[in-house]
């Protein structure tokens, strides 16, 4: 009863946040899964050439960076094939129509998506699915492929082909595919979606009789599965952090944990299917142990749904991340398929019930594709209202990395255009990837938590400018601005640049 009771005021205590509106938060993270499995979001078709490839993702991020967002993730191993080039995995179907032939003209996919987000100030989470292998169990596939070089690792399940998470092989392999990545890209997360064991289907047994007798060792047959699942993340997990200790781990699982008439600690839920019961994965566990920096549970339904109501879970998930970071996953692809999804505000409001708990820290919204044609208006919502101020990136405590040295103004120039600042960074350590550029006007409080005072998050460059196209001349302005290393901790300030009128009425730029 008590959690339920603290459900229930969590719950009214976010109808009052909502109802009296929000402040933008400085620090959110805004995201969105690009699938490329079956050519859902990119590459749109098997047959586009590598020119349009390349020329697609771009309109991609600029697309999502004009509404706001500051990271993306992309699937770059949707079935033990690769979007990279790999010495332990073919090329993917979904970019050139066959399985195994490079793009042509050559080039790099990871290398040139990475590269191209990171010119925009986004994060880069590559997305990878650990356990499915083959999307078509009759299909053809590459000769190196993986389920041809070791058949007896994989189980036929409902059409497909899975790894068996039960032989301790196929562990160090996914393991070994991943570090492969972390070591040779320059990547800012690790990225697993909700596919550990399949999701079962009615009166099909995922038949891992074989690998139970030799490894089960008298468990019993959940408990072993759940012990392989937290193999996996404990191995994955200590590789990248031994590799580059700055790449973070990030999960988005199914929705639902577990039903609370199952488990005390479950949420009010009558879920058809659960995390912990179907797919064997504890994810509760990853975050106590600290084997994982963020969750993104994928919390696909809308308000008041009567089986799995998205505030009900939006709640459960803001009280059980155990210090780490949750995001919450939210369903675009779900716009105008019911009743509830027909009101605009639907999506809207879940981002404010989401930014109404402290414990939650952004957003992930599934899938690209869903946000063609601005259904409902939800680009115009982002662009114009929630996502009107740019946001940094949430810090991870945890993770220790070295802050930048803070950058000072040089000088200042009124330009037709507006006023033409430039600064100088001392950052002679590589640690610095943006500047903040804050901006109040006169007798404005100087608060840094402001997003609305965030003029720009502007690219490392060696000669640091930017045009403050806004800028009033007449007005007094106050600016001041600060590094970002690539977990955006942030860098004290220097001394302020101020704008101002002397008694002759004549501009004057100081730098105090």
């Amino acid at each position: 009863m008590l959690k339920q009771f603290l459900a229930i005021v969590i719950f009214l205590w976010m109808s009052v946040g909502l109802a009296w509106g929000q402040v933008s938060p400085k620090r959110e993270l805004r995201a969105v899964w690009i699938a490329t499995v079956a050519n859902i979001d990119w590459p749109s078709s098997k047959n586009l050439s590598s020119y349009q490839q390349q020329q697609e993702f771009i309109r991609l991020l600029d697309q999502f960076k004009s509404n706001g967002f500051n990271a993306v993730v992309v699937q770059i191993r949707p079935a033990a094939d690769a979007f990279y080039a790999s010495q332990l995995e073919p090329w993917s179907e979904y970019l050139t129509g066959v399985q195994g032939m490079a793009p042509n003209p050559y080039y790099d996919p990871l290398s040139f998506m990475i590269e191209e987000t990171h010119k925009r100030g986004m994060e880069f989470h590559a997305w990878f699915n650990p356990y499915r292998a083959a999307m078509n169990a009759t299909g053809n596939v590459s000769p190196t492929h993986i389920t041809r070089l070791h058949p007896s690792w994989f189980i036929t399940y409902d059409g497909r082909k899975y790894f068996d998470p039960g032989i301790p092989e196929t562990r160090v392999y996914v393991m070994q595919v991943i570090s492969d990545v972390v070591k040779r890209y320059d990547i800012d997360a690790v990225h697993f979606d909700d596919y550990f064991y399949p999701y079962p289907v009615p009166g099909r047994d995922f038949n891992d009789n074989a690998s139970y007798r030799q490894f089960g060792h008298g468990q019993p047959r959940d408990e072993w599965r759940r012990a392989n699942i937290d193999s996996l993340i404990t191995r994955v997990s200590a590789s990248i952090k031994a590799i580059k200790p700055y790449v973070k781990f990030g999960i988005s699982p199914f929705g639902v944990w577990r039903n609370h008439d199952r488990d005390f600690d479950g949420s009010f839920t009558h879920g058809g299917q659960t995390n912990y019961d179907d797919l064997y994965a504890d994810v509760l566990l990853w975050l106590k142990k600290g084997w994982i920096d963020y969750v993104a549970p994928q919390l696909y339904w809308e308000f008041n749904h009567r089986l799995v109501a998205y505030d009900v879970l939006v709640a459960w998930w803001a009280q059980h991340g155990y210090g780490r970071q949750i995001y919450i996953g939210h369903g675009v692809y779900k716009l105008g398929t019911t009743a509830p999804w027909k009101n605009p505000n639907e999506l809207p409001m879940q981002i404010k019930a989401a930014r109404s708990l402290s414990t939650v820290q952004g957003s992930i919204f599934y899938s690209a594709k869903s946000f063609a044609g601005n259904p409902y208006g939800i680009q115009d919502s982002l662009r114009t209202h929630l996502y009107k101020y740019p946001a940094l990136r949430p810090e991870m405590a945890w993770i220790k990395y070295p802050l930048p040295i803070a950058p000072y103004f040089s000088d200042a120039f009124e330009k037709p255009g507006g006023l033409e600042i430039h600064w100088a960074d001392n950052d002679t350590s590589g640690l610095t990837q943006q500047y903040v550029l804050y901006r109040f006007e006169e007798k404005e409080p100087v608060n840094f938590n402001d997003a609305s005072k965030i003029l720009a998050i502007v690219p490392q460059m060696p000669d640091p400018v930017w045009m403050d196209a806004s800028y009033v001349k007449g007005k007094n302005y106050t600016y001041y601005v600060t590094a970002l290393n690539r977990l955006e901790n942030e860098s004290s300030h220097d001394l302020p640049l101020m704008v101002t009128v002397d008694a002759n009425g004549r501009r004057k730029f100081i730098f105090e």
